[in-house]
């Protein structure tokens, strides 16, 4: 041992010989980091556990079926009608494209009655507006209320740092909305949209680009078409207005659908359209000015599910 190694370690014990309350402080400001850090980790677990028995809880009261839709006769079948001759014909105007997106109300619900599978979760708690599923991933209720109550409260409304999903508070259900704008916390233990970091992985979206998204007024089918980190800051890399998404201007919500394809880490052959619903799902990163994002649009009527998971499968990774 040199001597000078030897001297620093003498002087050290010395002064702890002199002055033995330094090292009684020392022990006490240590014991007291490990107590504090064992207490959070013990709290973090309680909330953990307590927001899955709320989960499950929901889960019991939210059947995983959806009810077979009712079969109507079809049409009697009309014999077209006679198209007007030549000299009948009045020229008509060419229409100008719409600038923004119609008011819309639900196709097979327009007096906004409640599915019968919201009633009992709504009587635990009336914020409960959607319920959404991630394959096996997630399964939870979606909740409304303002932009920070369920930051800190699970979907029952109990006090949980896991929080809860929730919409964000400008979207009107009165109306089809064209987009959805879902926030949730980027737990560790993957809770909530801690899962979400799994979608950037080209395996397991190719086998997984579906969501399933039900609100009190329909239910709903999604195909992600874009996955990954966006700046909310404009004009960086990869910026993207998320809330040019809840605008009706169509040239406006074209120009967010063109910025989050090309923020997205995948290449995706899904083709989306400013009129389409679109799903968003949204969480923090490590960076205050970044959000992961999992986007996703409504299966239209007509398309082919089988189809569309033939194109997923044909996505990769952006080097």
């Amino acid at each position: 041992m040199q001597g000078g190694q030897w001297k620093g370690r003498r002087k050290r014990k010395t002064r702890f010989r002199r002055f033995p309350w330094v090292r009684a402080a020392l022990i006490a400001v240590s014991a007291a980091l490990v107590l504090f850090a064992l207490v959070n980790f013990i709290g973090y677990g309680a909330d953990y556990l307590s927001s899955r028995r709320t989960a499950e809880a929901l889960r019991q009261a939210y059947p995983s079926e959806t009810p077979a839709p009712e079969i109507t006769a079809a049409p009697t079948e009309q014999p077209p009608a006679a198209s007007p001759t030549p000299a009948q014909a009045t020229p008509q105007p060419t229409p100008t494209p719409a600038a923004v997106l119609p008011t819309v109300k639900y196709p097979a619900n327009s007096s906004l009655i409640v599915s019968d599978r919201f009633k009992a979760l709504r009587k635990q708690n009336k914020d409960i507006i959607g319920w959404l599923t991630l394959g096996t991933l997630l399964d939870e209720g979606v909740t409304q209320r303002d932009a920070t109550y369920y930051l800190t409260h699970d979907a029952l409304g109990k006090k949980n740092v896991n929080g809860a999903i929730f919409l964000d508070s400008g979207t009107s259900l009165k109306t089809r909305p064209y987009t959805f704008l879902l926030y949730g916390h980027n737990m560790k233990s993957g809770a909530m949209f801690g899962c979400l970091r799994n979608y950037e992985n080209i395996g397991f979206y190719r086998a997984n680009p579906f969501i399933t998204f039900d609100t009190l007024y329909e239910d709903g089918r999604y195909v992600i078409f874009a996955v990954g980190t966006v700046n909310i800051v404009e004009r960086v890399r990869n910026s993207v207005n998320l809330f040019s998404f809840l605008s009706s201007d169509i040239q406006e919500r074209q120009t967010a659908i063109e910025s989050l394809v090309s923020a997205s880490v995948l290449s995706c052959p899904i083709d989306v359209r400013p009129d389409d619903q679109i799903l968003l799902l949204v969480t923090c990163v490590d960076h205050d000015n970044e959000r992961r994002v999992v986007a996703a649009r409504r299966i239209r009527d007509g398309e082919d599910e089988n189809q569309l998971k033939t194109l997923a499968e044909r996505s990769w990774k952006k080097p």
